[in-house]
């Protein structure tokens, strides 16, 4: 089988930092490639693979302000489009731009919607939905009008990171830096909680940043350690007392909560969106409504074991099981797309 999976341009794949739909990208494409099936990753010309890599974009836009977004994604969409029909099947994790290309050539296209970021482009996701295949990444983040082939969630690799059985007392909030992610929350819980707040992310919002983040930070008690690589995500995730996940937003999945859970870390995350399917409740973190309910979650803590955050991790969103279900996905695709 022959496989084409396209990554987003934005970020290098896997991403040096930021980029999690280039890291889901890089870790089904890799996955694949142990299993023995032909994989052409098309990326960015510094992306790293075992595969095939085909590129047009040398390097990320999001690195090089010079880059028009546009212009290089159409570009980047166009390059695979037009080689369709060498492949199989094409795995499109670039949103819904390439969907207006699926029915210029016969190849079935799958494309694992990684959230909705605005309802505004579900009307393209509708008028290709006979025509191309979904998969969602989490029960809730399924639109209604939509069908799918099913869902897969994301699976970490679990050799970047570093099961940690005696952590230090601080806690930690990873991710971007934006309203809808909880940064200010998180802050309020370790002033209330009298813990050292880590916050480790891409600064995506700078207004919000300035005005409801910077103000707190003192090097002290809340400290800004700026966008973290992996060896430093492990470290961070490895050593935190937990993991806070405060989201404001119908989260469609939340890689940071899974790594957290493989470092053996608990997670504390109010009860929006996916949450109630990544974290089990009591287990591996605790699901709560608010900042006050959060507070006291954080005096429970000791009752969690984090062999037990691990082994939930690794049952639910290791690389191997989502490769499982992309294998699984692919064919009954195929099978119906050639019947």
């Amino acid at each position: 089988m022959k496989v084409a999976i396209l990554s987003p341009i934005v970020w290098r794949t896997p991403p040096r930092k930021y980029g999690p739909w280039e890291q889901v990208a890089s870790n089904i494409a890799e996955g694949l490639i142990e299993k023995g099936v032909d994989v052409t990753l098309f990326a960015t010309g510094d992306s790293v693979t075992n595969g095939t890599l085909d590129y047009i974009a040398k390097i990320p836009y999001g690195e090089n302000p010079e880059m028009d977004p546009k212009v290089w994604e159409c570009l980047h969409i166009s390059n695979l489009m037009e080689k369709a029909k060498y492949f199989d099947i094409i795995h499109n994790h670039y949103d819904f731009l390439p969907l207006t290309y699926s029915s210029l050539f016969q190849t079935p296209m799958l494309t694992t919607i990684h959230g909705f970021s605005s309802l505004k482009i579900i009307p393209v996701y509708k008028k290709y939905d006979k025509k191309s295949y979904y998969v969602s990444i989490s029960d809730s983040d399924r639109n209604p009008e939509l069908n799918y082939e099913g869902t897969v969630y994301n699976g970490i690799d679990k050799k970047h990171f570093t099961f940690n059985e005696t952590p230090r007392e601080y806690l930690l909030f990873f991710g971007r830096i934006h309203p809808e992610k909880g940064c200010y929350e998180s802050i309020q819980i370790a002033q209330r909680s009298g813990r050292k707040l880590i916050i480790s992310g891409l600064i995506q919002d700078r207004d919000y940043f300035n005005k409801k983040v910077k103000p707190y930070i003192d090097d002290n008690n809340i400290i800004y350690v700026g966008n973290s690589g992996p060896a430093k995500r492990d470290k961070l995730l490895g050593e935190a007392y937990a993991l806070l996940h405060p989201v404001s937003f119908e989260e469609p999945f939340g890689l940071s909560v899974a790594e957290a859970m493989f470092c053996g870390t608990p997670v504390i995350a109010f009860k929006r969106g996916s949450m109630p399917e990544l974290i089990a409740h009591e287990k591996s973190g605790y699901l709560v409504n608010n900042v006050d309910e959060a507070v006291s979650a954080l005096k429970k803590i000791p009752k969690i074991k984090r062999k037990d955050c691990f082994d939930w991790a690794d049952s639910k969103f290791s690389k191997e099981r989502m490769i499982e279900g992309y294998l699984k996905v692919y064919s009954e695709i195929l099978s119906k797309h050639y019947k």
